[in-house]
């Protein structure tokens, strides 16, 4: 677990999973790939073994590992955090087992002093599996959408138990100009960053921005990206967009 992490809109990172497949494009270039090979190559077992290298890159090979022993580590956290869930795998990966599932929402409920935000593409089994699931009302749940060709994953979003729903639109790989917002809480949208990543038009920003303002949903802007996110920064039309669902002030600064 990581208790300062560098993703600009949360506060640490917990992987009770490791490993994942290539799902989308939004998945080409995915930062995870990278860092599980880097994790691997210093000796970490829990990442051995669930990349592979084609052309020169790390991917993921769909071997998955599901860590028992970091299921505890919330609970040893006394100060409440903005924790996202799996930074380095999808909760709802076809080889993770409901029971497994359950277990992470079990010390999700258990630890209430922190809240939690779960990403995933998966979005049909999240919608199937949410009924079997003890939604907590610290647990965000979101889904990742990379251009309109997976919007489906909004509804599927819509149909869960969850008390705060969200978007994460990163990598934004295109325009995404008639969002239906409906129950939704939070968006979040950014540029791909990294090796090889792609272009993103700021109008495909200001358009997600602008539907989240007519909307009244919270709108944070992550980064420009591209190879030095660092150097284009996170500025849209001259400020910076940190917003937050509004039960986030109930949560103590790190």
């Amino acid at each position: 677990m990581a208790t300062n992490s560098g993703i600009e809109w949360t506060e640490a990172t917990w992987n009770p999973v490791a490993g994942c497949t290539i799902l989308s494009p939004g998945c080409t270039n995915c930062y995870a790939m990278r860092m599980a090979s880097r994790l691997e190559a210093m000796g970490q077992p829990k990442y051995a073994g669930t990349t592979r290298i084609s052309g020169g890159r790390a991917k993921w090979n769909g071997s998955i590992r599901l860590d028992y022993d970091t299921l505890a580590l919330p609970g040893t956290w006394k100060r409440g955090r903005l924790i996202f869930v799996n930074s380095m795998s999808d909760l709802f990966h076809e080889k993770v087992p409901l029971e497994f599932i359950q277990s992470v929402f079990a010390v999700m409920n258990g630890t209430p002093q922190h809240t939690y935000q779960i990403l995933t593409k998966r979005s049909e089994r999240l919608r199937i599996l949410s009924t079997s699931l003890d939604w907590p009302s610290n647990v965000w749940m979101g889904v990742s959408v990379e251009n309109d060709n997976y919007l489906s994953r909004v509804d599927d979003l819509r149909m869960t138990g969850a008390a705060i729903k969200f978007l994460s639109l990163e990598p934004l790989l295109g325009p995404l100009d008639r969002l239906d917002l409906e129950a939704i809480d939070w968006v979040i949208a950014g540029g791909e960053s990294g090796p090889g990543a792609r272009f993103m038009d700021p109008d495909w920003v200001r358009s997600i921005r602008d539907q989240c303002e007519r909307a009244s949903v919270a709108f944070h802007f992550k980064q420009w990206g591209g190879a030095n996110k660092k150097r284009n920064g996170r500025l849209l039309d001259n400020r910076t967009w940190d917003q937050l669902p509004v039960t986030a002030a109930s949560v103590a600064p790190a």
